[in-house]
């Protein structure tokens, strides 16, 4: 059974999505501070982490960037009132997977947990199998090299260190080859969510990637913005 961690100190809060979520199927275990979330995490890998920030002890922040260094690959969705856009830029250059602002719908919640727990579930079976990625040739534009069989990246020869959903994000824009990709085929592609699902996940990821890869990231070369329309790659 597939197994969720929230850890969350306002504990009406964490009883309620516990029993939404056991409803949907899921096992589901609570943690209400920081430092009994990681002893968790630590102890039984847990299929994905929802995670608030404002947390007693050690805060959400210090628990992401901890468990990424500890190499937890599961998928982590914040879920917080922090509702400044550095806050979801923080987030996700410590490793999120997404970012759910309260108050929030459930229905949107559970339906973001499902699609990142499918796409995970994916992704394992694609490193498994040998994904169709890993048959791409290495792709060079501008000072930037990508090597998609050994999940590289290089600028100007030095190794530049993506989170795994910038990585596929950049992938998904080289697939195309150029061509126009929308948010929605983003979001479906990259994160597995259907197009009713509201988010800013596509845009600040393309934020993080211009600034990992671009020169000037206010005016970017290669990561462009087809206005109305989404983003492309100019090779």
């Amino acid at each position: 059974m597939t197994q969720i961690l929230i850890i969350e100190d306002n504990r009406n809060l964490a009883h309620g999505l516990r029993v939404n979520f056991e409803a949907e199927g899921y096992l589901v275990d609570l943690a209400h501070d920081g430092g009994e979330g990681l002893a968790q995490i630590r102890a039984r890998s847990p299929d994905l982490v929802i995670l608030d920030l404002m947390l007693p002890g050690i805060d959400g922040y210090r628990v992401l960037r901890t468990i990424r260094e500890e190499q937890y690959e599961g998928p982590v969705l914040i879920l917080s009132a922090k509702s400044n856009e550095m806050d979801h830029v923080r987030g996700f250059r410590l490793g999120a997977d997404d970012y759910v602002t309260k108050p929030f719908g459930l229905l949107e919640l559970i339906a973001r947990v499902d699609a990142l727990l499918r796409r995970s579930r994916a992704n394992g079976r694609a490193a498994a199998s040998g994904d169709a990625t890993a048959a791409l040739d290495a792709v060079t534009f501008g000072a930037i090299r990508v090597e998609p069989a050994t999940r590289l990246v290089y600028r100007g020869g030095e190794p530049v260190a993506l989170r795994p959903k910038e990585l596929d994000l950049l992938l998904a824009l080289i697939r195309r080859g150029g061509a126009i990709a929308t948010r929605d085929a983003l979001l479906d592609e990259v994160w597995g969510y259907e197009s009713e699902v509201i988010t800013r996940t596509v845009d600040t990821h393309v934020l993080e990637l211009r600034r990992k890869l671009e020169q000037n990231p206010a005016a970017p070369r290669h990561i462009l913005t087809v206005r109305k329309a989404g983003y492309r790659l100019q090779f």
